[in-house]
């Protein structure tokens, strides 16, 4: 079997020291097999290692492959549908749970970091840019809305305030939530997957799970060995495959792009970003922004539906960046990279279990750094039998994309054309 190794980006060139992890070449068991060593995975691992389970993980390629450790790096709130609109569809008792939820994320991956010492250049300080008055107005409703469910580290952004933490001309004003931040995300996944082999878990990489057998006792195959396990958790999410194909009629894979520049001196990166906070606008098809720990700045932005590479990624993102920084017109870019992640017809997570021992949590539609941080420890309560956390996403309602998988791609190319001429002419 082919080794598959990281793709290249600046995340893979600066990431920390990581062991070299074996595949799995034998027939092994466990309490829960784990598919999946991107965060949903090792936040899984870490929660039922802590509760006293045995954990095997296992990952096709290498821990943080896909968009764990390819992603903007923002630490993001909430959900990719807000609270309010969650209301609307489930009732007050189902979503006054899920909104209590909805700051958690943010939480345990501090916790993750303090309690593991992981370096992975954690900050603190996420901002939420208004392009039109239309959507300062909705930061107003949301600034409203999340205080509610007692979120209180936020303040509004006039356009003179919003100058002084980013040095961009298109913005009316923002939102500043000072619990929001931002990590290098490969280095978070790879001190997660430090921390779950440090409390006895065993990760194998390049060990695919090519299927799985049901039952009482299920069994994970990979092409040179297999796993018994009373539990597994898929939490494959973007990269799945038709592994499961319960799940693949109610979630498209997409890609979004992302580049880093070279090095910035002091003085320019402090004048983008005197705060360090990291930044992402409120269009529908947003583009988002921060600083690495070496000064470069990062930049992301755009959907590719059905995940295909673009041929040039460097010439979709860097106009963007340009339109944002015309000051950067002469820096040059070092690194160019895409990465999937799983978008839902709701943008709201899929959980669940199928039968009574595989458990699931994919479709994060975009917020999934946060999200699958807080989906590790819902899983883990619920094969520890606390499943009421887990019931509140499991019951969320979900629906097949129009014309299936044939035809998914482009409804929702057309959907994305409509929600950008929304952001253009702000109707």
């Amino acid at each position: 079997m082919a080794n598959i190794p990281y793709p290249e980006s600046y995340y893979a060139a600066s990431a920390n020291a990581a062991p070299l992890r074996p595949t799995l070449r034998d027939d092994v068991e466990t309490d829960v097999c784990v598919i999946g060593a991107g965060y949903t995975g090792l936040s899984s691992a870490l929660f039922l290692l802590e509760s006293g389970f045995r954990v095997t993980v296992l990952e096709a390629a290498k821990v943080g492959f896909g968009a764990s450790g390819r992603n903007g790096g923002q630490i993001v709130n909430s959900y990719s549908r807000d609270i309010d609109v969650i209301e609307r569809s489930v009732g007050p008792k189902q979503a006054q749970m899920l909104g209590q939820m909805a700051f958690e994320g943010g939480k345990i991956i501090r916790d993750r970091v303090a309690r593991y010492q992981i370096q992975c250049d954690l900050k603190d300080g996420g901002v939420f840019a208004a392009i039109t008055h239309k959507q300062m107005g909705h930061l107003e409703s949301q600034k409203r809305l999340w205080e509610r469910y007692g979120h209180t580290q936020l303040e509004l952004l006039d356009k003179r305030r919003i100058r002084e933490v980013v040095a961009c001309d298109q913005y009316v004003g923002g939102m500043l939530d000072m619990s929001g931040g931002h990590i290098h995300p490969l280095n978070l996944a790879l001190g997660e997957a430090a921390a779950v082999e440090s409390l006895g878990g065993t990760i194998y990489e390049q060990s695919p799970a090519v299927r799985i057998e049901r039952g009482a006792n299920p069994v994970v195959h990979t092409p040179q060995g297999k796993v018994r396990a009373r539990f597994i958790i898929v939490a494959g999410n973007a990269y799945l495959g038709n592994l499961v194909p319960e799940l693949a009629a109610k979630s498209m894979p997409c890609g979004t792009q992302v580049i880093t520049t070279e090095p910035l001196s002091e003085e320019l990166a402090k004048s983008l970003l005197p705060q360090d906070y990291c930044v992402e606008d409120c269009n529908y098809l947003l583009d988002y922004y921060r600083l690495s720990g070496d000064k470069r700045l990062i930049f992301g932005g755009g959907v590719v539906y059905g995940a295909r590479d673009p041929a040039n990624i460097e010439a979709i993102i860097r106009p963007k960046m340009l339109k944002a920084f015309p000051q950067l017109k002469d820096v040059k870019i070092d690194y160019a990279w895409t990465g999937n992640f799983l978008l839902t017809l709701s943008r709201l997570p899929q959980v669940g279990r199928l039968g009574d021992n595989i458990y699931y949590s994919q479709g994060c539609s975009g917020h999934g750094v946060t999200y699958t941080h807080l989906a590790g420890k819902v899983l883990a309560e619920a094969l520890r039998g606390q499943a009421e956390r887990f019931d509140a996403f499991a019951d969320l309602p979900h629906y097949p994309f129009p014309g299936g998988q044939l035809l998914r791609t482009p409804f929702a190319a057309l959907g994305a054309w409509y929600y950008g001429l929304r952001d253009k002419f702000d109707f």
